[in-house]
């Protein structure tokens, strides 16, 4: 690979934590999984969003924080490079998408203060998939608590990732279309994405379309 850290992004449903996981296994690299099963406040939330989203939210910014502080801090000397299934602006993104207007500002804040902490990937590659697909992907899962999302609500955060997308100015950002592909179960959509991964890019957003 060309990066030493990467970071593969995508909305709820996309295949993040799957491809993620399979290239790390195929490349020998350091894995980073977002810890999301064990939050107390994360089923609270799907059942009633206004009165467990800002806890939700804070939650997840410290354990985010947390880990990736902790992660990126040790060297292993046997891996190749990072790869991560999350982005830490995500929190960001998410709280946007949830809080209230104050609780938002308040939350603004507090990541700002924290987020300069970190480096940023050397390549972020957002799987784009549709929300019929998402929700199809969430229903197979199988994972009780997500039974509940709204359609809306996909929606939300996905205009959030790409608001966010569109106003960086210094990122390698790498934009996979994965609609017509199957990378799971298909050897071909997943080698196609490794190839464009594993491409030279600037500064700045790039396009790829599996068919």
């Amino acid at each position: 690979m060309k990066y030493n850290f990467i970071v593969i992004e995508g909305n709820i449903g996309a295949g993040k934590t799957t491809l993620a996981t399979r290239i790390a296994d195929q490349y020998n690299a350091k894995l980073i999984l977002e810890q999301f099963a064990d939050n107390p406040f994360l089923p609270k939330f799907y059942n009633e969003p206004s009165k467990y989203a800002f806890p939700l939210e804070l939650s997840f910014l410290a354990e985010r924080y947390q880990q990736l502080k902790d992660e990126l801090s040790k060297q292993d000397l046997f891996k190749s490079f990072t790869i991560s299934d999350y982005l830490f602006s995500k929190s960001l993104i998410f709280a946007k998408a949830t809080l209230q207007q104050d609780e938002f500002a308040l939350f603004s804040k507090l990541f700002d203060i924290i987020n300069s902490l970190l480096p940023k990937p050397d390549l972020l590659v957002y799987l784009y998939l549709g929300i019929d697909r998402l929700k199809d992907n969430i229903k197979s899962r199988g994972r009780e608590y997500e039974q509940s999302i709204e359609k809306e609500y996909l929606e939300k955060i996905q205009m959030g990732y790409s608001d966010f997308i569109k106003q960086q100015s210094d990122m390698r950002i790498l934009i996979i279309d994965i609609n017509n592909a199957d990378f799971i179960n298909n050897r071909e959509s997943y080698e196609s994405i490794i190839e464009a991964i594993n491409r030279d890019y600037e500064v700045g957003i790039s396009r790829v379309t599996l068919d």
